[in-house]
Parts: structure tokens; sequence; C-alpha cells
């Protein structure tokens, strides 16, 4: 269950993601640092406040949540894909930062020797500008799935603890510390997101020094 789930949140943040970080990394407008802020607002606020605005919208009775299920018979809250939906919020700004810094750290000149040659904008950015990025794209993966696999108040305020439906490896955890003998398992589960965890954090500084080291290469 919190394997599915931190892979369709993952899948879902990635191309929202990787818009917004070349936006904010690449254009000047107008209210660019309160969008700035707002896309980064999951990571201040306490994850209930987060759980409890999802809850308000997407819910039954909330506008998006409504509309949804009146019209595409859709209903996320205390679902399974509730708790991804919860999930994608919280580790959104974790990928999309690593993605925009990723794609701050690529100098424009290459990208406008590639018009020079005959690419366009699309051709540069698939060609030159993602290329490059790359290892800081797979960095902000990693870091949005470890958070979307460790994230526990988000979830449990949109969808609940449900066994078998929106339990994952966090919720189950907080239930076994509350029932007579389940310290076992708890300690079991702990070590595995311990491990998780710090296996994301290894990749991810791997990634950046990788990223690093190309980018110097290219520039050279």
């Amino acid at each position: 269950m919190s394997l599915r789930i931190a892979c369709l949140a993952t899948a879902f943040c990635l191309p929202v993601a990787m818009a917004f970080a070349y936006l904010l990394a690449r254009y000047q407008f107008p209210g660019k640092a309160l969008v700035d802020a707002v896309l980064h607002l999951p990571l201040v606020l306490p994850p209930v406040v987060t759980g409890y605005v999802l809850l308000l919208a997407f819910g039954k009775r909330g506008p998006i949540g409504s509309f949804l299920f009146d019209t595409f018979g859709i209903n996320l809250s205390f679902r399974w894909t509730g708790a991804a939906l919860a999930c994608a919020v919280m580790g959104f700004p974790l990928m999309l930062r690593a993605i925009r810094l990723s794609f701050e750290s690529v100098d424009q000149r290459l990208e406008a020797a590639a018009g020079t040659l005959g690419a366009n904008g699309v051709w540069a950015f698939f060609l030159v500008t993602l290329p490059l990025a790359l290892p800081g794209v797979l960095a902000g993966v990693v870091l949005c799935f470890a958070k979307a696999l460790g994230e526990f108040g988000a979830t449990i305020t949109f969808v609940s603890n449900i066994p078998g439906e929106t339990r994952t490896i966090s919720a189950a955890i907080y239930s076994y510390t509350q029932v007579p003998g389940g310290d076992e398992a708890a300690i079991r589960l702990m070590l595995v997101s311990t491990a998780i965890a710090l296996a994301a954090m290894v990749v991810s500084e791997a990634l950046n020094r990788r990223m690093q080291r190309r980018v110097a290469v290219f520039e050279s």
C-alpha cells in the first residue's frame, strides 16, 4: 500500500514540478514571489493543517470533491487515491526545489548555442537543459518518494487510517504503538522507514554531486 501510494504521488508530482520549476527558474513575472511561497507552503504548514485543507476541498462536500464525485464518480476522501494526493502535496515542494535548483544551474548560454544551431525552445529543452538537469530531477524524485512513503499527518487527517485501504507504513507504526504487544512490529517498521529515508538522502546527495560535475564538464 505504501509503495503504491508513494509511486503514484511521485508520478503525479513530476510533470507538474518540472513545469513550475522551469517557470520559476527561467522567467520573471509579477507575483513570482507569491507563487513560489504558495507552492512551498506545505513545507512550513503543520501536516495536519494541509490534510484538513484537502479534506475541506476534496471531501464529498468540498467544492472540488463534490464536482469530481458528481461528474466522474471519483471519491478521494478516505480512499487510497486520496492518500496519494495528500502525499503528493506534501512531497511536491521537495521535488520542486530540487528541480528548480537544477534548472538554475544550467548555463543559459548552452541553450542559446543550441538555438543558433537550429534547435527551437522545445528541442533545446529536451536536448540540452533536461539532460544537464537530469541528476537534479532524479534527486527530486527520490526526495518526493521518500517523503510520500513516510507521510503521516496530512494522510491520516484526509483519509484516516483504514486497514487495507489507507493504512500506510507510518499509520501502521502509529497503530502498533497504541495496542499492547505491538512494539515489536512498530520497531520493525520503524527500521524499514529509517533505512528507506537514509537511502533516499544518500542517493539524493550522490545525484547532486554528479549534477555539479556534469555541469562543470559541459561548461568547460
